[in-house]
């Protein structure tokens, strides 16, 4: 009589792997830095350069000499965490700078809980608002692009095109247009210049099952229904929900880094919920807040919620009503 071998579960195996879903994710976000390099020129190479290579080797360090385990480099999880933090930041950020985010990103917000996987906040978002704290004066140093192409929008240097409507009102930003807005040569954020590289991007995230609509759709739906209320309301004081849904870090965020899988919820459901709790709270801090941007706030904040929605929004364990 042959033996009958029982197995732990899982019993599904796929041949998608970390390694394979993070570099798909590297691949989603070329778009946005070709766009990046193009208008930033060699100052956006170093800081990419700077955070990519920092995240990459003080993972290495960290797991070879700290924690003592296996390398984790090769998963490419550091190397997204790198390009993401570059693209929330200023082209013109001083490299230590960078590298002082990195060590927050990875050493603090990722290896501290154990490295991939174990983490509760995203990375990235993490050592973007350390440094927004710590070092304002270069995290809002929003010079205007001069790189291998272009030279800018005229009305719009030195400043994003949200802080200049936070400071100036909707009067000020009449001369920027939606095309602008889809394709912008504007001070900001690397990631900021170009919300079709974010959607092609995107575009490719869904093509490849790397992630669920339903966080990113989400967080739009509600940033675009919040922002129309008001906007209707009282359309001389508030921006119209296009301009809210194109310009700052809204689809940068909402693609890449509200959809990490290590920091979202698991069910659809629990989704929605995240996507609209991250889309209420940047509303909120963009037209009632200090700053001109809440993305990256409203992410961290939902963050922490995760293990509630988790609770909350689960999966009907198999042959249970």
């Amino acid at each position: 009589m042959e033996k009958l071998l029982v197995s732990p579960s899982p019993h599904l195996h796929t041949k998608t792997s970390t390694k394979s879903l993070m570099r798909d994710v590297v691949i989603a976000l070329l778009p946005a830095v070709v766009v990046s390099v193009l208008f930033y020129g060699w100052s956006e190479l170093l800081v990419l350069g700077v955070s990519v290579a920092s995240c990459v080797l003080l993972e290495f360090l960290i797991t070879k000499y700290l924690l003592k385990k296996p390398c984790t480099v090769c998963d490419w999880s550091a190397v997204v965490t790198g390009v993401l933090l570059a693209l929330n930041l200023p082209a013109t950020t001083p490299w230590w700078v960078v590298f002082i985010g990195a060590v927050v990103a990875i050493g603090v917000a990722k290896m501290t809980f154990g490295g991939l996987g174990q983490n509760l906040f995203n990375p990235a978002i993490v050592g973007r608002v350390f440094l927004l704290i710590s070092f304002p004066t270069y995290m809002t140093d929003w010079t205007r692009p001069q790189g291998f192409i272009g030279g800018g929008i005229d009305g719009f240097s030195g400043a994003t095109a949200l802080g200049v409507a936070k400071e100036g009102g909707v009067a000020a930003i009449e001369g920027l247009d939606y095309m602008d807005m889809l394709f912008m040569n504007i001070g900001g954020s690397a990631g900021e210049l170009s919300a079709l590289a974010l959607i092609a991007g995107f575009i490719y995230l869904l093509a490849r099952k790397v992630i669920r609509p339903y966080i990113t759709l989400s967080i739009l739906a509600t940033v675009a229904v919040f922002s129309g209320i008001f906007w209707l309301i009282n359309p001389a004081e508030y921006t119209d929900p296009i301009f809210n849904l194109l310009t700052g870090g809204l689809l940068l965020g909402s693609i890449f880094m509200a959809t990490d899988y290590v920091t979202s919820p698991m069910s659809n459901m629990g989704g929605v919920v995240f996507g609209i709790g991250i889309g209420l709270i940047t509303m909120l801090i963009r037209y009632f807040g200090a700053y001109p941007e809440g993305v990256s706030f409203a992410i961290l904040i939902m963050n922490s919620v995760v293990p509630l929605l988790n609770k909350w929004f689960h999966a009907k364990k198999y042959g249970r009503a």
